[in-house]
């Protein structure tokens, strides 16, 4: 048995062939009517996966600490964008904005934008951020002139890849298409390819390379809102330096599953290769930083004197699980080491908190 979207995939790849990884992720996340994050609230214990935010609060106060010194640094700029990708359930834009209220001004100078393609969580983040008035946007293109201080965290991991597979001085690209009418992974004729020219130094025969198509575009813009009108950008997610490998992913329920079995009722990412994205950045003019674990850029905030502070008139049941939230978060057998944080800010201003020059 397969999934409604598995259905339409397999009438579709029958009658005009395979499809990349990139269009299968595409049509899984985001097909209208049964894509993965339209038809559903992934979040939480009853979802399929917990993000940071939703962990503790310690993490998006720590993140509202950075991007306020990051305001103060550049003059308090007023009014500016505050803006998030990928906002899941607006846990961490509400736990930022319940922090920058500490900072005279920043609060009311902030006009807030949230990028989200979800029905489903638009409405949910409308409950979380009542009051706050926030605007919805498709694109990171559509958002104002402005000072841009935006932060994403997971967010870049959820966009489309292409694989391909080092076969002699050529590469194959990673298709999904039929065996005995279900889908199947399978392999495009080897060719050479300019954009993975650089890459024959560094790789093997059947090494695999990804490639986020919409990845360097969207840096690109924020680079260039960032470098034009002034702000910073934190950017959080799991990933390395240098795409290397398969790291093609589908989780439900918790737990790994097959990526093809049910299209649709599973969440699909990829690990985030941050040079790409330091690259993208770059591109659009902006300074990044140095690429830094997830853990040492909140130890660096101070999140373990936050943590010591809340536990203050804890106890029990309570206690403990404050104190693992803190060390999911931060120790590197967990959170810690897999995450990984880059900012960008503009030439001839500070990083934002936390982070090093690159």
């Amino acid at each position: 048995m397969t999934t409604p979207l598995g259905r339409f995939l397999i009438q579709r790849i029958a009658a005009s062939g395979p499809i990349s990884l990139a269009e299968y992720m595409a049509e899984c996340l985001l097909h209208p009517d049964h894509g993965y994050y339209a038809t559903r609230d992934p979040l939480g214990r009853a979802g399929d996966f917990t993000t940071a935010p939703e962990i503790s609060q310690m993490f998006g106060e720590m993140l509202g600490l950075a991007l306020a010194q990051a305001w103060l640094d550049q003059g308090r700029p007023t009014p500016f964008v505050l803006a998030e990708p990928g906002p899941g359930r607006g846990t961490l834009m509400s736990d930022i904005l319940r922090t920058i209220r500490a900072v005279p001004g920043m609060a009311d100078a902030a006009r807030i934008y949230l990028i989200e393609a979800s029905p489903t969580l638009r409405a949910r983040q409308a409950e979380t951020l009542k009051g706050h008035d926030p605007v919805w946007l498709e694109r990171v293109e559509d958002l104002p002139g402005a000072p841009l201080f935006v932060v994403a965290n997971e967010f870049f991991d959820a966009l489309p890849i292409r694989q391909f597979v080092r076969k002699g001085d050529g590469w194959a690209e990673r298709q999904v298409g039929l065996v005995d009418g279900r889908l199947a992974p399978g392999l495009a004729p080897p060719v050479p390819l300019a954009a993975l020219a650089d890459r024959l130094a560094d790789t093997r025969e059947g090494d695999v390379v990804e490639i986020c198509p919409a990845l360097p575009g969207i840096a690109a813009e924020i680079g260039r809102r960032i470098a034009a009108h002034g702000g910073a950008a934190l950017i959080v997610d799991y990933g390395g330096w240098h795409s290397l490998g398969d790291t093609f992913q589908a989780v439900r329920g918790h737990s790994p599953v097959d990526p093809l079995a049910e299209p649709g009722l599973a969440d699909l990412t990829a690990h985030v290769d941050f040079e790409a994205l330091a690259l993208g950045l770059r591109a659009g003019g902006a300074v990044t930083t140095a690429m830094t674990p997830q853990g040492v850029f909140l130890e660096r905030l101070g999140i373990t004197g936050r943590a010591q502070r809340l536990a203050n008139g804890l106890s029990g049941d309570k206690l403990e699980s404050h104190i693992a939230a803190h060390r999911r978060l931060t120790h590197p057998g967990e959170m810690g080491q897999l995450f990984k944080v880059i900012g960008a800010h503009p030439p001839g201003c500070p990083p934002p908190p936390g982070l090093d020059p690159a």
